[in-house]
């Protein structure tokens, strides 16, 4: 190698975040093959560790990094993020524009809907178990976004059927066991989930008792994973990512927007509510005064296709509403009286309210140590997993620098 080549790779390895990577061209050699393990713990706050003892999330940031925070994508709500984590797209470029929504084609996607979430349709771009398994390396996903449809005509060679109330220790001893397979049959990319603590911050807030008191669970459930995996006998070759979907503000019964009081349904073919975004889609003739009127109600903001904020990336998809109904921070809107999601807390604001950021966490031989990275955003994580696996990734939103 050349100085001048050795001097271009000391130089990437000091400024990045991430270290000691190889170029891989040719096919994946799955005895030299890095092992990436993604848990999510949906609509943990980045600074849900600062006013509770959080000893096992500190260790995380001591042995490896630890980002200032991690900004969601817009919509900030989970579907759409998870699904952003693990494609590299933006909600408006993937197709998975809200938890709910409407399409010409396929109807109601719904996150109730097994149907609907099953069908490979709703789902754009290319997420990173699909990548792996392309070229020759096995994924393992337990509950996450997108894992339970068949895309591209595929699903990672590990795959479970949500369920809600499947235990947390045996979601462990499940990954463990995974990793405890067979060279031939073991996943390298596991990405699994947990529902809290979005769960208790919407209905206590993200200051509740609570809230706070999950965090502390969650801090001792990591600490129970963290001890297993280092059993293992190549737990050093393993990259362990924490992450989340989003973060949780805070709202109350008081300051809610009953858009019933404004429009009337019948001028709209359909009006999706889900607190703090609301899809309007009215009828042609009526386009301008449902605007019109929506534009003068207090404590909501309302834009129309092609002249919402660009960092959104939400002009483009014809799954979005021709009005989108978005709430003013730590107000809550919808149709009807009573018909918010919690009374504590919410999300689903612009991404660069710092309310919606979550927590990255990598610990492993491919991150430094001890390394406090600024804030960067979701769709980074696919490239990043990518690097780690020595992977070509798909076309993507993130950028790894």
């Amino acid at each position: 190698m050349s100085v001048f080549k050795l001097y271009i790779v000391l130089l990437v390895c000091c400024i990045s975040f991430v270290s000691g990577f190889g170029q891989k061209n040719q096919a994946i050699d799955s005895q030299n093959q890095p092992y990436v393990v993604v848990l999510s713990l949906d609509g943990f706050r980045w600074d849900y560790t600062n006013d509770v003892e959080t000893p096992n999330f500190d260790r995380l940031a001591q042995m490896g990094v630890k980002a200032e925070s991690l900004q969601s994508s817009f919509p900030s709500k989970t579907f759409p993020n998870h699904y952003s984590i693990a494609t590299g797209l933006y909600p408006g470029h993937h197709g998975l524009v809200n938890n709910s929504f409407w399409d010409r084609h396929e109807g109601t996607y719904k996150i109730s809907d097994r149907k609907a979430v099953e069908n490979p349709n709703f789902y754009g771009g290319e997420p990173i178990w699909n990548t792996a398994e392309k070229q020759g390396l096995k994924a393992a996903c337990f509950f996450w976004v997108g894992s339970e449809a068949p895309i591209q005509g595929m699903r990672p060679s590990i795959w479970k059927k949500y369920e809600h109330h499947f235990p947390w220790e045996a979601r462990i001893d499940s990954v463990i066991s995974w990793l405890q397979l067979p060279e031939k049959e073991r996943p390298h990319l596991i990405m699994w989930y947990l529902p809290e603590p979005d769960e208790v911050g919407h209905q206590y807030g993200p200051d509740g008792k609570k809230t706070k008191k999950m965090i502390a669970r969650l801090d001792a459930y990591i600490g129970q994973f963290l001890f297993k995996m280092e059993q293992l006998p190549y737990a050093s070759e393993i990259n362990f990512i924490v992450t989340t979907d989003h973060g949780m503000g805070k709202t109350s019964a008081v300051k809610y927007v009953d858009l019933s009081k404004y429009i009337k349904q019948s001028n709209c073919n359909y009006i999706l509510p889900g607190n703090p975004l609301v899809f309007v889609q009215p009828k042609e003739e009526m386009q301008n005064s449902v605007y019109e009127q929506l534009s003068k109600v207090p404590h909501i903001q309302v834009t129309k296709s092609g002249e919402r904020p660009s960092y959104w990336y939400y002009n483009q998809n014809e799954r979005i509403a021709d009005l989108v109904v978005l709430a003013d921070s730590a107000w809550s809107v919808g149709w009807g009286a009573g018909s918010t999601y919690g009374i504590g807390g919410a999300h689903g604001y612009d991404p660069r309210n710092k309310d919606m950021h979550g927590i990255f966490y990598g610990v492993g031989p491919a991150f430094k140590k001890s390394y406090v990275q600024t804030t960067f955003e979701n769709v980074d994580i696919y490239g990043l997993i990518a690097k780690i696996l020595h992977l070509k990734p798909a076309e993507n939103d993130g950028n790894l620098e």
